[in-house]
Formats: structure tokens, C-alpha cells, sequence
């Protein structure tokens, strides 16, 4: 019986090694969503996909289907995002993007807004040398969006003021509110007019522009924990990827 064969453009969100030269792969798809991909002898020295098969890699792939598995038979790589692959720094922040990219992503749920929302996070981490921080909370904020966690900064939950004095995020109900206002209760954390401006950018700005604004250093780490306490309180779980950017970022012990 022939297999049937499609051919999807993807990113490899994660790579696990399997037999002697195999390799399992997810990798997220415009149209299918998140797939499961068996790579077959992807490990081989004389394997022709091997590059395609590395995790953050981007290609466009033949996939054929055989008793319910996706396996790779065809790979031609689009995008490879050098930059990062060259600082540990900026690889270990991308594969925080590709761990929780998959924690928020399903298999047969098409989502290209996803996909080209990382694939554009990876590019202004690899190529245009964004701040990390900026492209971080960018791409928290906006991914919890379209993965329906969007928070409500509209105005204040409570007096309904559009500009709130001292504002507050309540990161686990998503709420604005004033610093003055009652809370109810959860973790909130606290912003600046300016970082509050900057989170509506993200949110209803145009993504295409989604990396262009600019913040103060102080600032900019305030959005930074921000938008990084926001997607722990909805997604309830921890990154080991994004632990490990944070031991590569923090600032030295004195003494």
C-alpha cells in the first residue's frame, strides 16, 4: 500500500535521539499544527537531512504517513538562524521560544500566527540583534495571546481608568489595575506607564512591527519579568531551558 505524502514547511520545536541513528522530532506546521516526525537515520554521517533535523531548524519537509507516523523522507533547509548557534546565550533563549511554543501548541490545529511568530522572534534574536529582553517579553506576551491567555490592559478591572495611576498586573486573572485600587488577592506585579504602553504595543500594535519599540534598560527588565511572571501563571509549569538562560544572564557573585 502506498504511502500517502505531503510536503509542509516547519521549525523543529524538539529532537530526541532514538535507536542507533534515528531521531524523533516535533515540529510545528502552518497547516497541521504540531507534528510528531520520525527521522529515520537522520543521525548518519551520510544522511541527507540531518541539518533540516536540528532543533530551531527551519525546512520545508516531505513527510509520509505509515500506520499512524509521520516519517521524513525529503528535507531542504530554509532557515538555519546562524546567530544563534554561535552564542550559547542566544541558542539557550531560542530554545526557551521552542520549549514553550510546544507547551502552548497541538497536533491537527493549524497555527501559522504561531509559527510566525517565533520564526520572526528567532530573526530578530539571530539577525537584526534585538535586546533579549525586548524579544523575550515580546514574544511571551504575544504568544499567550494567540494562545488565548490574553491579558486585559485596556483599563483599570476596577475603576476603569484607561491610564492607571501606579499600574498593577494581576498575573494570574490577567487583570489591570490601578496601584490604589483594591486587589484581589493574587500576585500582581508592578509596571511603569512606559512598560504599559509597551505590553499594549505588543498586544494590538502591528505584529509585523512587533520588535520595534524601545525601552530603558530599568524598564525594559521591569516589561522582562513582567510578561515572564504572566506566562508561568498561566501555563503553570517551568522551563529547564529558561532556567538555564537565566544562570547565563545573571550577573556575577561579588567577591
Amino acid at each position: 500500500m502506498a504511502r500517502e505524502r505531503q510536503v509542509v514547511r516547519g521549525i523543529v520545536l524538539r529532537s530526541v535521539d532514538t535507536k542507533e541513528a534515528d531521531k524523533i522530532l516535533t515540529v510545528l506546521t502552518a497547516q497541521l499544527g504540531k507534528v510528531p516526525v520520525v527521522a529515520k537515520g537522520a543521525r548518519s554521517r551520510r544522511s541527507r537531512v540531518t541539518a533540516a533535523t536540528e532543533l530551531l531548524s527551519y525546512a520545508e519537509m516531505t513527510l509520509s504517513e505509515s500506520r499512524g507516523y509521520q516519517y521524513l523522507t525529503e528535507a531542504s533547509p530554509l532557515a538555519h538562524f546562524r546567530g544563534l548557534r554561535q552564542d550559547v546565550t542566544l541558542l539557550s533563549l531560542g530554545s526557551y521560544f521552542a520549549e514553550l511554543t510546544d507547551a502552548v501548541s497541538y497536533e491537527n490545529i493549524p497555527a501559522a500566527d504561531v509559527l510566525s511568530l517565533l520564526l520572526n522572534a528567532l530573526y530578530a534574536l539571530s539577525e537584526l540583534r534585538r535586546p533579549q529582553l525586548l524579544v523575550k517579553a515580546a514574544f511571551e506576551c504575544k504568544l499567550m495571546a494567540l494562545s488565548g491567555f490574553e491579558p486585559l490592559l485596556t483599563a483599570c478591572a476596577v475603576c476603569g481608568a484607561a491610564e492607571p495611576a501606579a499600574p498593577t498586573l494581576d498575573v494570574s486573572s490577567g487583570l489591570l489595575r490601578c496601584g490604589t485600587c483594591p486587589k484581589s488577592g493574587g500576585l500582581s506585579v508592578p509596571l511603569t506607564p512606559a512598560v504599559l504602553a509597551a505590553m499594549r504595543y505588543v498586544l494590538y500594535g502591528d505584529p509585523k512591527r512587533l520588535y520595534s519599540f524601545s525601552l530603558p534598560p530599568e524598564e525594559l527588565t521591569i516589561l522582562s519579568q513582567a510578561a515572564e511572571a504572566y506566562t508561568a501563571a498561566q501555563i503553570e509549569r517551568s522551563f529547564p531551558t529558561l532556567r538555564f538562560y537565566h544562570t547565563l544572564t545573571a550577573p556575577p557573585t561579588p567577591g
